[in-house]
């Protein structure tokens, strides 16, 4: 059987926030490593998976990018090169979480960029809100570190309970055996929440695909009601409410 670069991470995701109020939740997860240019034959090798197609587990490319079910491969590659990022012909990778029957919700999906030479190159954070809004950060990476480190200023609108005056701090590793994913997000006094994904490094087949779903039936589903489920808490505990003020659909920002 084939050999994929594409593979599955099992693991949690973990939310602590620092103030207002003390809040705290974690939920186990598992995301899917997607090399883009594999995702068709994944869509035919892979029981229980379709490429823009309905099934148990399934990838759209309309999830992500321009959201428009064009390349999302292209898409990358012209970010890229509007950001003057050159990754050759190299590969690029999404981490994310599969559709479950149809419907998904990332909070966090995020692009690896590599060269010809397999270093990467780039990191696209995608950043999603309830609200059908996306905004995707875009950043350069140095290829000397298994270790990489971002900072930037928040620009899109994610939670009712946070102020968008805010600045994030992303460290993760370039994913291998483990996948480790932490940010941080503080205003002018100190760090206000941090979150972070960890897993587990899992072969892609169909046989562990499917263990996966067994082990996280309805995952997808899980992950917005325990966001509607979590801002309930925060809401009850009297954190106050910041409404949006620009309504976005896509946007992004090249950083540095």
């Amino acid at each position: 059987m084939r050999l994929f670069n594409s593979c599955i991470y099992s693991g949690f995701v973990t939310h602590k926030r620092f103030k207002p109020k003390r809040h705290f939740f974690t939920y186990k997860t598992f995301s899917l490593l997607i090399d883009l240019s594999e995702i068709e034959d994944l869509g035919k090798k892979i029981n229980f998976f379709s490429y823009n197609r309905f099934n148990i587990l399934s990838f759209y490319d309309v999830d992500h990018g321009p959201r428009d079910g064009s390349s999302l491969f292209n898409w990358v590659k012209k970010t890229l090169s509007d950001a003057k990022i050159n990754i050759g012909s190299g590969s690029i990778k999404l981490l994310c979480y599969p559709r479950f029957f149809g419907y998904v919700f990332n909070p966090l999906s995020i692009f690896y960029c590599y060269d010809d030479n397999l270093q990467l190159k780039a990191i696209l954070y995608e950043v999603k809100n309830t609200f059908n809004e996306q905004h995707t950060y875009v950043f350069p990476a140095s290829s000397s570190s298994n270790l990489i480190l971002h900072k930037c200023d928040k620009k899109f609108y994610v939670s009712p309970f946070m102020e968008m005056k805010t600045f994030y701090n992303f460290r993760l590793l370039n994913p291998g055996k483990i996948l480790n994913v932490f940010i941080k997000q503080r205003d002018v006094e100190g760090t206000l929440l941090t979150a972070c994904q960890v897993g587990k490094k899992i072969e892609m087949s169909s046989k562990n695909l499917f263990f996966q779903f067994l082990t996280h039936p309805f995952m997808s589903f899980k992950v917005i009601l325990a966001i509607h489920f979590e801002a309930f808490r925060l809401w009850i505990k009297g954190v106050k409410h910041v409404k949006r003020k620009i309504k976005i659909k896509n946007n992004l920002s090249i950083e540095n």
